[in-house]
């Protein structure tokens, strides 16, 4: 149980170190950047974290695969699928690399179309941004591999100080009077010598010696199976967090977008900390369900289940609480008077999300990732749907009404876990193909 807790609380701050260390850095070097250089910094971070995103999306099945081969103790097969997903992430990843790269004076264009003199930092803050996706996408799987092993703890802490210290040299870097350019070097630095630091902590579950990436048509094979689902559903959760703001922007204007951001911003915690906060669930049940039957696991995720409804259930009470006094103290009165209606809806529509996740990560660990990546799918596209019908007829509050399909439609994960949960002799393959037997 202790573990459990490590493992959860780990999981929490690492969600709220990202955003945490951005709004550390925001005042110094707003103040040493000036607007429109720290605008091009947002904007090289912003591409940077989606291309992660999209180049990591195979990182559950990592997880997957090496706890399941964990609990059988097949060190050997925990390597093949760690330099088989090197392999995988670094292709993945070059390719974005080179495709951010091809494109990136053409968006420099558009980006400085204002302030022509930021063109040139433009280009190579994005270049070296496109220099670190591919860093970080071998990154992700050192940090997957030791969740895998149920270790939160060692991934979060270097993570968290490598993000301090990248924040620390932003800052000097920029009183120094250096351009973004030379701000993006330094954390590309700091983020090899992060992805150094991973390694060799996985080396104390993995015993003397390196992997390197490696090609295996059936190692490759067992994970793509599982990772190309996840992959679709990692792309398509950046998509559905966009296309809102986009729908609204282009129907409403970029007031409206404003408005509905904040909220959304204020709101999204109640997923998001009860999703990392959860997160042990995938390693721990993903181990276990490969030497027990899923019914044997029942009691395991009913608790799992009590927990993630009273979790959503104080974040939700927290935000409808605190959120009109948050957004008075960041924004401004104007602000909350605006928002007083949205926000309750939008943050109910994040609260019926965060339902979802024990059924999400239960299926996931017993090798379904299908039907999450389908209810998933589904959820965000009946979610786009109603936007698109209620956003001209009811403004903005259409688009916070809209949001309530998408948590019900993903809570019906749970009829096919139940499913599987009164299957007596249903167990996850140790040959991870995608399904369960």
């Amino acid at each position: 149980m202790r573990a459990h807790l490590s493992n959860s609380m780990y999981g929490m701050l690492d969600y709220i170190a990202q955003p945490a260390a951005m709004l550390l850095a925001a005042p110094m070097l707003l103040h040493h950047l000036g607007v429109a250089r720290y605008g091009v910094w947002l904007i090289a971070s912003a591409a940077v974290g989606a291309g992660t995103v999209v180049s990591s999306g195979f990182g559950d099945a990592v997880i997957q695969r090496v706890a399941t081969l964990r609990a059988t103790d097949d060190l050997a097969g925990i390597r093949r699928v760690v330099a088989n997903m090197l392999a995988l992430n670094l292709a993945l990843g070059g390719a974005l690399a080179l495709t951010l790269w091809a494109v990136v004076p053409f968006a420099a264009v558009r980006i400085t179309h204002v302030e022509p003199r930021l063109y040139h930092d433009c280009v190579w803050a994005l270049r070296i941004g496109a220099a670190l996706i591919v860093v970080k996408a071998v990154e992700s799987v050192f940090i997957s591999s030791q969740r895998a092993f149920e270790r939160y703890a060692p991934a979060v802490k270097i993570g968290i100080a490598m993000r301090l210290i990248a924040v620390g040299l932003a800052a000097s870097l920029g009183a120094e009077g250096y351009g973004v350019a030379v701000l993006m070097i330094g954390t590309l630095v700091l983020t090899c010598l992060g992805v150094a630091a991973q390694a060799c902590a996985l080396r104390r579950h993995l015993g003397p010696g390196l992997t390197w990436p490696a090609f295996d048509r059936t190692v490759s094979r067992q994970l793509t199976s599982f990772g190309g689902f996840s992959w679709l559903q990692a792309v398509s959760g950046v998509i559905f967090s966009q296309a809102d703001r986009l729908l609204l922007g282009t129907t409403l204007g970029a007031s409206a977008v404003a408005y509905y951001g904040i909220c959304v911003q204020v709101a999204q915690p109640i997923h998001g900390l009860t999703s990392a906060g959860l997160h042990f669930l995938f390693p721990h049940l993903a181990s276990r369900s490969a030497l027990e039957t899923h019914t044997e696991l029942g009691r395991p995720i009913a608790k799992a289940f009590l927990l993630n409804l009273a979790g959503a259930g104080v974040l939700l009470a927290l935000v409808l609480a605190v959120g009109p006094w948050a957004i008075k103290s960041w924004i401004g009165p104007v602000f909350v008077t605006d928002s007083a209606t949205l926000l309750p809806e939008i943050a109910l529509s994040f609260g019926l999300l965060a339902l979802n996740i024990t059924a999400h990560y239960t299926l996931m660990a017993f090798g379904r990732v299908r039907i999450v990546t389908a209810a998933n799918m589904v959820g965000g596209g009946l979610m786009l749907v109603a936007m698109t019908l209620l956003i001209p007829h009811r403004g903005v509050q259409g688009a916070a009404l809209a949001r309530l399909w998408y948590g019900p439609v993903t809570c019906l994960m749970y009829l096919p876990l139940l499913y599987l949960l009164r299957r007596p002799a249903a167990r996850t393959l140790v040959v991870m193909g995608g399904e369960s037997t």
